[in-house]
Order: C-alpha cells, then sequence, then structure tokens
C-alpha cells in the first residue's frame, strides 16, 4: 500500500483538503441562506449557478490548462475558491451569492480535472484501479467530516466560512510544493451528445435524472433537515448518513451489475431511492428520528444509480471511447443539476419542504419506467463484452479536455444508435 500511494500523497492530501473545504462549504450555505430569509427558491438558483459553473468549467477550464500547466491553474483555481468563500461572509445578497457559486463550481471543475489527470498520469496500469478507489474513499469521507464541521460555529458567524477557506487555500501548499513533475499536455476529446444518446438512451437519460434528483439533493437537503429540525448538528448528521450510505452501497450495486443486466439493477436502485424519498417526504411528521434511518437508505439507492448508468452506457462504447463518454456523461448530468434545484425549489416553495423528496421520487419513478420501457427493445449486453464495473467508476468524475467546437458528423452515431437500448 505505502508504495501504492507515495507517488500521489502529496496530490491525495490536497484532495482531502480542498473537498474537505467544499464539503462544509456545500451545506453552510443552503442552512445560512435559510437563515438569511432567501427563499426556497432562492436557495434552489444557487445550487444551480454551482452546477452551471461547473459545467462551464469541464468545457473551458481544461483549456487554461494547456496554456500554462496544471500546477499553475490548480494554484490559481485554489486562490481564487478561497477568496471565493470569504466573500460569500462579506456579502449576503441573494444575487451576488448565486454568481459567487457559479464562480466556486468552474473552479471546482477545473480542479477535479487537474487531480484526476494527474492520478491517472501517476498510476500505473496494474495501481490505477487501487489509487482511484483510495481517492474515491478520500472523497466521499473527506466531505463528511467537512458536514460535521457546520457544529464547529454558528452558521451566522464568520468562523465557518473562514474555516472553509483556510482548508482550500492549504489545499494548495502539497502541490507547490512536489518535486514530482507535472502530468503531460491533455488530450483533447469532442463530446457528441447524439451519439452517446444513441448507443445508449438509458444511460444517458439515467445521467441526466441523476442531476436532476442528485442536484436538487446537494443544494436543498440541508434546507429539508434545517426545517425538520433546527438543530445545526441534525443537519450535518442527516447530509453525513446519506453520503457514507451511498458509499457502502455503490460497490455491492456495482459488483451485482456485472453479474446481471444493468438495467435491472438500475431500476431497482431507483425505485429504492424513490420509496426512500417517500418516506422522508412524509416521515418527519410522524416519527422524526425516523429521518436519519430514510436518509440512509436514500443514499444507499441514490447515489450508486450515476455509476451504474455511466458503467451500462460504457458497456456499447468502442474500446477507446472512455474518456468521451464519462466526459459527456458528466455535462449531462451537470445539465441536470442545473435544472433539477430550480424544479424543486419551486415544488418546496408552493407546497412545502416536505416535497423536495416527493420530487426526487418522482424523478426516480420516471428513470424506473424509462429503462423499462428500453428493456423492451433489446437483449442485455453478454456478460462476456461488458467493461467491469470498477473500470467505469474510474473514469465516472473524469472531467477532460473537451473540444468545444461543433459537433462531428453523426452518421455512424446513428447507425450504432439505431439498434442500442
Amino acid at each position: 500500500m505505502p508504495s501504492v500511494i507515495a507517488p500521489v500523497a502529496a496530490l491525495l492530501l490536497s484532495v482531502a483538503l480542498l473537498l474537505m473545504g467544499n464539503g462544509l462549504q456545500g451545506t453552510l450555505l443552503p442552512v445560512r441562506a435559510q437563515l438569511e430569509d432567501f427563499g426556497s427558491l432562492s436557495i434552489g438558483i444557487l445550487g444551480s449557478f454551482y452546477f452551471a459553473g461547473f459545467a462551464l468549467g469541464c468545457l473551458l477550464g481544461p483549456k487554461a490548462v494547456q496554456r500554462v500547466g496544471h500546477i499553475r491553474v490548480f494554484t490559481a483555481m485554489v486562490s481564487i475558491a478561497s477568496t471565493i468563500s470569504i466573500l460569500h461572509s462579506m456579502v449576503v445578497q441573494p444575487e451576488l451569492w448565486w454568481f459567487f457559486r457559479g464562480i466556486t463550481g468552474f473552479c471546482f471543475a477545473t480542479l477535479y480535472m487537474v487531480i484526476e489527470s494527474w492520478l491517472n498520469e501517476k498510476s500505473t496500469n496494474e495501481k490505477r484501479g487501487m489509487i482511484f478507489s483510495i481517492y474515491t474513499v478520500i472523497n466521499l469521507s473527506v466531505i463528511t467530516v467537512g458536514q460535521m464541521m457546520l457544529t464547529f460555529a454558528s452558521p451566522l458567524s464568520f468562523t465557518l466560512f473562514g474555516l472553509a477557506s483556510i482548508l482550500v487555500s492549504v489545499a494548495a501548499v502539497p502541490i507547490a510544493m512536489t518535486c514530482a513533475p507535472a502530468p503531460q499536455p491533455l488530450t483533447v476529446v469532442k463530446i457528441r451528445p447524439k451519439y452517446l444518446y444513441g448507443i445508449s438512451p438509458a444511460g444517458f437519460v439515467g445521467c441526466f435524472a441523476v442531476g436532476l434528483a442528485n442536484g436538487s439533493f446537494w443544494s436543498l437537503a440541508p434546507v429539508f433537515a434545517q426545517r425538520a429540525d433546527g438543530d445545526v448538528s441534525a443537519i450535518a448528521i442527516f447530509m453525513s448518513v446519506a453520503v457514507i450510505a451511498g458509499a457502502i452501497g455503490q460497490y455491492p450495486m456495482g459488483r451485482l451489475s456485472d453479474k446481471i443486466d444493468r438495467r435491472k439493477v438500475i431500476i431497482f436502485a431507483c425505485l429504492g431511492a424513490a420509496a426512500s424519498g417517500i418516506s422522508l417526504t412524509v416521515v418527519g411528521n410522524y416519527w422524526e428520528p425516523g429521518i436519519l434511518i430514510a436518509a440512509a437508505f436514500f443514499g444507499l439507492f441514490a447515489f450508486p444509480v450515476y455509476a451504474l448508468c455511466v458503467a451500462h452506457l460504457n458497456d456499447n462504447v468502442e474500446a477507446d471511447g472512455f474518456v468521451e463518454a464519462a466526459s459527456g456523461l458528466l455535462l449531462i448530468f451537470a445539465a441536470g443539476a442545473v435544472i433539477g434545484p430550480l424544479i424543486a425549489s419551486m415544488a418546496m416553495r408552493f407546497f412545502g419542504t416536505d416535497m423536495l423528496f416527493a420530487y426526487t421520487a418522482v424523478v426516480h419513478l420516471l428513470v424506473a419506467a424509462f429503462i423499462i420501457v428500453r428493456m423492451r427493445k433489446r437483449e442485455a449486453t453478454p456478460i462476456d463484452e461488458r467493461v467491469q464495473f470498477d473500470d467505469s467508476v474510474r473514469v465516472a468524475q473524469t472531467v477532460s479536455c473537451i473540444d468545444t467546437s461543433s459537433e462531428p458528423n453523426d452518421d455512424t452515431a446513428s447507425d450504432l444508435g439505431s439498434s442500442k437500448d
């Protein structure tokens, strides 16, 4: 294990600090906004701007890396993200917070791209899976730690914003001081949405729907937890329980999907997420301790759906198409995550805070229904022709350098798409 971690130790330390700060800020902002009476719609827009910035970062951020290199871009994005955290505490205005949140999304998309391209290059084929597994564990663990830091001080004080800024700022130190050479220039990929939809409508629509549902969760679940129980520690625990459960559920479902039709596992996960969403909608009115149980089941079922959809689409792409597919699906997810918080916040505004998870339940039920229809049109990919779930997870969140010029001819894609699910 030490020999595997040593070449990327500085990078993983930066990741831990960076995502800890982002985890704290991601939960802190909706809570503070609710205390400032922003309203559910304004808070939903706050989440949408983050994912809009993230999508823009996927498109434009990597071009900065091609111009000045990984290390300079990393330090620049960390500096901007740290500054924005402080600005949130200095200027408490909804419209400015939307703008700030969009900048943060742009910064973190670019940072993810630097981190993951660096990990890819420093990993041998034999060790890449283990390194990315460690990266995933760190990702989920430190986000949870960051969320629990919400209990350290009042959301109305400067302290938590300052702490988030410090964590993000210090994340630049291991990278800036490393003696390891920076990665080689990025490989450019061209995203073809029509092609991706053509080869797997189920995977494409599933990733978009995950954006609709999970984007709403990250943006508005702290508001839901805050309304259910005004205690800040209860909000942190609610979010952490869902994230931990999501981490636990990902690999068992992924392994199961390697053995049976992945679409059946996606349907199972969506139905479980829908049932959990319905439970969260009603349980707080009758049995408040049940909120955490329902949150755990929501995370267990809802969070693995994205990786399952990526794996399903990867079963149908060419051997050299995984990076394009992963990058394209990440943009599709981001598009859903821009729209989702707006719809969910409108539902919460007119029908009450409990409608957040009623909305996610509807989304998951629609995805399950869509995939059931698609299953009637095509047989499952044979097991011996599938990509292993672990390999799909490794590239599922990759942010590559995307060519934003006109989309290539999709005639071939259309031909392929006519027989795919």
